[in-house]
């Protein structure tokens, strides 16, 4: 089971992920969005990443809590319980983010656990741009 002990810990910033206008194709594509999101702008900047594009950012950081002995976590138990971003502007193509997660909260129910994680997303210039805050239960031994 999940080491209660992580809850608090914080994680090392990630490596900056370059946000390409092809990977928000891509990303929008994958989650079915509208054909209205294919524009074809000159200008980089106009290219806006769907809402839930930070779930591939805070995908670094999460990676990192997985490969934690001291955390415990084991990834085969987890199914995903809640995600919500909270912006503080658009992310945008041609946009450098880097990610840093801060265990929030481990309860325990019914034998599971519920671990969440906030993870602030920044700029190049060290701006928060969002920060996305994801539960997973882990299933406890008998579920």
């Amino acid at each position: 089971m999940v080491n209660p002990a992580i809850e608090g810990k914080r994680y090392p910033r990630t490596p900056s992920y370059l946000v390409g206008r092809e990977k928000l194709r891509e990303f929008a594509k994958a989650t079915y969005l509208p054909a209205s999101f294919e524009v074809n702008a000159s200008d980089q900047a106009q290219l806006v990443a769907p809402p839930t594009f930070p779930v591939v950012i805070q995908e670094q950081s999460l990676k990192l809590v997985l490969s934690d002995p001291e955390a415990k976590l084991d990834f085969s138990r987890v199914v995903h319980g809640d995600q919500r971003f909270v912006f503080e502007r658009p992310i945008v193509a041609g946009d450098e983010l880097t990610s840093e997660l801060v265990v929030a909260s481990i309860k325990t129910l019914a034998g599971n656990h519920l671990v969440t994680f906030n993870t602030e997303i920044f700029d190049a210039s060290n701006k928060l741009v969002c920060t996305a805050i994801s539960t997973l239960v882990v299933r406890g031994e008998s579920a």
